[in-house]
This record gives C-alpha cells, sequence and structure tokens, in this order.
C-alpha cells in the first residue's frame, strides 16, 4: 500500500468551509478509484491560520496515477481551491506503509 500525503493552508475563518469542500471535491472523488484504500484528513490551527494534512492510501502507483495524472508527484487541485488555500504547494509525498491498522490487529498488537 501506498499513502499520498498533501498539505494545504487556508486563513482560519475558511477552515470549516474548506472541510466541506475537500468532502465535497475532492474526498468523494476518491472514493470512486477501486485503488483507493482510505483517506484521512488531519487539521490544525497555528498562528490565524489553519493547516490541514490528506493522506490518502492506494494500491499502486498505477492507481495513484489514475487519479492524479501520469505526473502523480504533482498536487492535483481544482479552479475553486484557489478561493481557499493560501499557496498551492506544488508536490505531495509518497510512502510506503510498512504497517497498516489491520496489520497491527492481525498481529495482535491492537484490540
Amino acid at each position: 500500500m501506498i499513502a499520498r500525503i498533501w498539505h494545504g493552508v487556508v486563513p482560519e475563518e475558511k477552515a470549516n468551509e474548506y472541510s466541506e469542500y475537500l468532502m465535497r471535491a475532492w474526498i468523494s472523488d476518491l472514493k470512486k478509484d477501486k485503488g483507493s484504500k482510505g483517506v484521512y484528513v488531519f487539521r490544525r490551527q497555528d498562528a490565524g491560520k489553519t493547516h490541514f494534512r490528506v493522506i490518502s492510501l492506494w494500491d499502486s502507483y498505477d492507481s495513484i496515477k489514475r487519479f492524479a495524472g501520469e505526473d502523480y508527484q504533482l498536487a492535483r487541485y481544482n479552479p475553486e481551491d484557489k478561493d481557499y488555500l493560501l499557496e498551492l504547494e506544488k508536490y505531495v509525498t509518497h510512502y510506503d506503509v510498512v504497517f497498516s491498522p489491520e496489520q497491527m490487529v492481525s498481529q495482535g498488537f491492537v484490540h
């Protein structure tokens, strides 16, 4: 499994609206792709800004390319993102998932 990690920052006053937008515009798209294995969305307030970190899980790089395009390391944006984000970060990061919650349970580490 592969984790695709994106980061974005919005003004604090737009945080709730952006959360709803993320669900509508992005998370719903992720759910449609059969290669998508789940998503976590985190947010943190800091000095008048809200940081979002989205970690989507994928079964292969081919699945990621189907979602993000051939240059899969580039962040993917919709035109509406410019209404919220203070900056459009160019890249995402990818990590191979070494341990997942399911593996932890099957190995008896989590009950």
